[in-house]
């Protein structure tokens, strides 16, 4: 086994709040340090992605220093560069710039970039390889560029309690307040639902766009929900595991997600979600579920439910000029859910079942290692057991 490489990981610097994309990264640099492998964050300064001339200026000169040559064959380099895909993804000058010079890095792709898709190409063409955070991220890169060999490292879930839950109900969503996330269709199946006790709480930055947290918050008051629904803003730390360990339901509606990490965030703590269908979310969600014996050919149960949301067609005037999707299928589901304590109870099950499944950050790592270090990574990967607290 050849010795282990550094990996030096490029961020994006613009990207402040507690999005899905900055925990992976984080997360994957300690697994990858409790493997013995030294790594280095670099934030990038610039408006990614794209950002500007003089920005991806900039870039190609990091990409063309602080990583040795390719070396002997068979021979991994000194250190390894991967960046960000909000970062490559937008400046394939830089990225072929690096290729040329013999230094073409790899790229870590959270979601692809749909504004961009020309630029997309010719950058992860430039890559030493893609490694894709989700399948379905790494199925659409392949569709959408016919890349081959697209790799894909999921996420891996830390430990955590098992939450307690509230009476009444208590339902949680956790992602920053943004439109692809959706919480005013939330908010529209919640306005549905005022003949039922529950309460919930909408946790996400409101600084990432002021505009539309501003949208919530009106749509809270004009719902007349503002003794039912929080908006705390972004928790970290114990705030955040109190507003956890209070949840009986969580909820990622988000109308497009490479995967959602706040779904397995979830299992680990034995409650359930509700995502929706068509996004990366229901592979998140599936990696908790448990495989039914006999028909229909072992169809796996999972903990929670996959829901529809189209596009609004239905909605009041009032709600489609503020951006809010037809909730009513989503209502539909949150009251069998809320008036069925047999279904409140089997989701429960599941999922605590579930989080026994969630691979660990070590896993992720071990799995990153292996593709940018095939000849120095160590074989196997592990499942990071739950916390004690059942």
């Amino acid at each position: 086994m050849l010795p282990l490489p550094a990996i030096r990981l490029l961020v994006p610097a613009n990207i402040r709040h507690n999005s899905g994309g900055n925990v992976y990264n984080a997360a994957l640099a300690q697994g990858l340090e409790q493997l013995g492998v030294g790594v280095t964050i670099q934030p990038v300064d610039g408006q990614w992605p794209v950002g500007s001339k003089e920005e991806r200026r900039r870039l190609a000169g990091l990409l063309g220093s602080g990583t040795a040559g390719g070396g002997p064959a068979g021979v991994p380099a000194s250190t390894i560069t991967i960046v960000d895909g909000l970062v490559a993804s937008g400046a394939p000058e830089a990225m072929e710039a690096a290729a040329a010079g013999g230094q073409a890095p790899w790229v870590l792709l959270h979601m692809p970039l749909d504004e961009h898709p020309d630029l997309e190409a010719r950058a992860l063409r430039a890559a030493a390889g893609v490694i894709c955070t989700s399948g379905s991220a790494a199925a659409e890169i392949t569709r959408r560029h016919g890349l081959a060999g697209v790799r894909a490292a999921l996420p891996g879930t830390g430990r955590a309690r098992v939450a307690g839950g509230s009476e009444p109900p208590r339902l949680l969503a956790v992602a920053a307040l943004l439109p692809n996330k959706d919480q005013l269709t939330l908010l529209g199946a919640l306005a549905r639902l005022q003949d039922l006790e529950w309460t919930a709480a909408l946790v996400g930055s409101a600084t990432a766009d002021p505009e539309y947290a501003r949208q919530i918050a009106a749509a809270v008051d004009r719902h007349g929900l503002g003794g039912r629904v929080q908006l705390p803003g972004e928790l970290t730390g114990q705030a955040l595991e109190q507003q956890w360990h209070a949840a009986d339901l969580s909820l990622l509606v988000s109308k497009v997600e490479a995967f959602g990490m706040a779904v397995t965030e979830s299992v680990a703590r034995g409650v359930p979600v509700i995502v929706r269908a068509g996004t990366g979310a229901v592979e998140a969600l599936g990696l908790g579920a448990e495989t039914a014996p006999g028909p229909p050919e072992g169809a796996p149960t999972l903990p929670g439910a996959v829901v529809e949301l189209g596009d609004a067609g239905d909605v009041d005037a009032g709600d489609v000029a503020s951006g809010e999707e037809e909730p009513e299928p989503l209502a539909a589901l949150l009251r069998s859910w809320l008036t069925d304590p047999a279904l409140r109870a089997e989701w429960r099950r599941r999922a605590l079942a579930g989080r026994e499944r969630l691979p660990g950050w070590d896993a992720t790592a071990r799995r990153v290692l292996g593709y940018v270090a095939p000849e120095a990574s160590q074989g196997g990967h592990s499942s990071q057991p739950p916390a004690d607290g059942e």
